[in-house]
């Protein structure tokens, strides 16, 4: 044996006390003598138990003529944060899903996929969230098409704690992975009698280390990477370390986001130490991460680095960490004043919040439709030109924010100078320009999103300059959002959103008694004055429509969500559609449950409402399963587009009263149309 493995092993029987064994919650099953209360989803195909036990299967040939299986845990009701670790394989090919279905919520959120096929099992690390609402876990297994395909799952364990904590004394090691390399990797020592330190009494007990005995080349690298967190965290990571210098290895721990992104956290101050010490390194992490233990070796005498009993407190370590920064302060939609932004005091008021009534010429704000924005315009001031900036509020420097917003341009003749985005210090002075107009208007509200990062304290400053009168119009912004981290790490839709840019989120067309149907476009709609100029969400993405062109006088089009479970909370359906021609029709909101009563009739306007989009909400409230169904009449004219975008369901009631209520509109052809 080498002098590092010798010199490694005699050391690290002075590794610290392990931590008690994590008791089993409700939920855990081995399928070793049943399923545990675990039940397949009638609505679905089965899983099956094993005829020797030990786990549980679908295959594509059980299937029949279903596309998945779903398996469903017993009522859960674990108020303290948890990890349900899974051991698995998938075989051919497919998927695994593990859901979290809240009790009285008609909605599963997904929490973790996996569609790597293997050989052999595989571990996942999914982190469960306190909460005091009980929940049922689901599995949802999809074997591929085909022969010899499956999806099996062996044990589901599910314990108190975060994820990324472990003492590596069971085999699945807690999930965590060794990233391979020829020479150097992450192992598993231990089970020889050792003396912690805080414990006078020997016990066995494994560790993870690496050493550079078999390093070839100059920084050979060894990863060790805890599962990826499926929640925001912030807290206290604390970790043993034991580490050996002979002659050079670096040991570093980074956090990993999804987009690969490394950030250190931590590296040690000392070459060597002469025991086991422990470290605790504070985290703030907005975005699902991996914690990467990494040491790279400078050679074969580069010596060792030994980890263990990793965990994890939601309380920060040091009474000196900033708390978790609140960049919402810097939101503002404009609907009841400038919020935290303010204009400089030596300028003329060039910002002015204005609203539009519902008409069919001026466009209204992107937040409502009828709702205020800010709008920089000559009108304003007593000047032919002006130079407007408007100063939003200072956020702490050394962390990442992803700014979003929405502007609307019209009547520049030149945009030149029309609208620009600053980045400022606290004294004033500029740091970066990380936006400017570029394209010319299209007198629709388009979002702009800017991830920046500057280490002192900085405040966004939006900047309007017009130089002469005669070339100015009107420069509009609305529906301000700052929020931690990249913009790119997108959350993703929750269930029951749909913005439509992926596609039609499984919502399908009435084929029984419809004569058209709903489509799917971007940007104008081919008839002249009716329909949006573009959609809600960015502005350039898509939307759902009827073409009134392809129907006649009267025709109906249907498009139903799929099949809700049904909740014994009220409900709140919020979305957002355009009603723009002189011969628009109607557009109604039906709720049509599962056990063939007649559709109860939840929303409706009709006739020309506004060039601009619109939102509306509808409360309600179903305990079975149903079905929304928006319905879309043709009006007598070809200028009859109804466009709808950005549905979203939340819990009700609506929040906002006045909007439950839906705008009257011109109904002098309600008659003629409605059959």
């Amino acid at each position: 044996m080498s002098g590092a493995r010798l010199a490694l092993h005699g050391l690290l029987l002075l590794c610290p006390v392990l931590g008690v064994q994590h008791q089993l919650l409700p939920g855990t099953c081995n399928f070793e003598l049943g399923t545990c209360g675990y039940t397949s989803d009638p609505e679905y195909g089965s899983w099956s138990m094993n005829e020797e036990g030990h786990l549980i299967t679908v295959d594509s040939a059980s299937l029949n003529n279903q596309d998945q299986a779903v398996l469903v845990s017993p009522l859960l009701e674990q108020e303290d944060w948890s990890c349900v670790r899974l051991v698995y394989q998938i075989t051919g090919g497919g998927s695994l899903q593990l859901h979290l279905r809240p009790d009285g919520d008609n909605f599963d959120y997904p929490l973790w996929t996996a569609s790597r096929a293997s050989d052999s099992w595989l571990i996942a690390s999914v982190d469960l969230a306190n909460t005091t609402t009980p929940y049922q876990i689901l599995l949802e297994g999809r074997p591929e098409r085909g022969s010899g395909t499956s999806v099996a799952i062996f044990e589901i364990h599910i314990v108190p704690g975060y994820c990324m904590e472990c003492n590596f004394e069971e085999h699945h090691l807690c999930g965590y992975s060794n990233s391979w390399n020829p020479n150097v990797n992450w192992y598993v020592g231990g089970s020889v009698a050792r003396e912690p330190q805080s414990n006078n009494n020997n016990q066995r007990g494994y560790y993870m280390y690496v050493d550079s005995v078999y390093a070839k080349h100059f920084q050979e690298v060894a990863k060790l990477t805890s599962p990826m967190t499926t929640v925001p965290i912030a807290g206290c990571l604390s970790f043993y370390y034991n580490r050996d210098q002979e002659r050079g290895n670096i040991f570093s721990v980074f956090t990993r986001d999804q987009l690969g992104h490394y950030e250190e956290i931590w590296r040690p101050g000392v070459y060597a130490t002469s025991g086991w010490t422990q470290v605790s390194v504070d985290i703030k992490a907005p975005h699902p991460l991996e914690v990467v233990f990494e040491v790279a070796f400078n050679g074969a005498r580069g010596g060792y680095v030994a980890i263990d009993d990793i965990s994890f407190s939601p309380e920060f370590c040091h009474t000196d960490t900033e708390p978790t920064v609140d960049p919402s302060i810097a939101n503002c939609d404009f609907e009841n004043g400038l919020c935290l932004y303010h204009q400089e005091w030596t300028e003329s008021k060039v910002w002015s919040i204005m609203s539009v009534k519902p008409n069919a010429y001026r466009t209204g704000d992107h937040t409502t439709g009828t709702g205020g924005f800010l709008v920089a315009n000559t009108r304003f001031t007593l000047q032919p030109g002006y130079v407007g900036r408007l100063h939003g509020p200072l956020l702490p420097g050394n962390h990442k924010y992803c700014l979003r917003f929405y502007y609307l341009l019209h009547g520049f003749r030149k945009v030149d100078n029309a609208l620009f985005l600053y980045i400022y210090d606290e004294n004033n002075v500029a740091q970066e320009k990380v936006w400017s107009l570029t394209d010319t208007s299209r007198a629709v509200w388009t979002e702009v999103e800017i991830t920046y990062m500057k280490p002192m304290f900085t405040k966004v400053v939006f900047v309007s300059i017009c130089k002469n009168f005669w070339e100015c119009g009107l420069a509009a912004i609305d529906d301000i959002t700052v929020s931690l981290g990249d913009c790119q790490m997108t959350a993703g839709s929750l269930p029951g959103q749909c913005d439509f840019e992926g596609g039609v989120c499984g919502y399908i067309q009435d084929k029984r008694e419809d004569k058209a149907d709903w489509l799917r476009t971007r940007g104008h709609t081919p008839t002249s004055f009716t329909g949006p100029r573009g959609d809600h969400t960015t502005g350039v993405g898509y939307f759902m429509y009827i073409e009134a062109s392809l129907m006649r006088p009267g025709d109906k089009a249907r498009l139903l969500t799929s099949d809700l479970r049904g909740s014994s909370s009220p409900q709140c359906l919020v979305f957002y559609h355009h009603m723009y021609g002189s011969g628009t029709g109607i557009l109604s909101v039906l709720l049509r449950r599962a056990d063939g009563q007649r559709d109860t009739l939840l929303w409706r306007s009709r006739g020309e409402q506004s060039v601009s989009w619109m939102r509306a909400m509808a409360d309600y409230h179903c305990d079975v399963r149903h079905q929304i169904v928006f319905e879309a009449i043709r009006g007598p004219t070809l200028r009859s587009d109804i466009a709808i975008d950005d549905i979203h369901f939340q819990r009700g009631p609506c929040e906002d009263p006045a909007d439950v209520t839906p705008y009257s509109g011109f109904s002098e052809y309600f008659n003629e149309i409605e059959k």
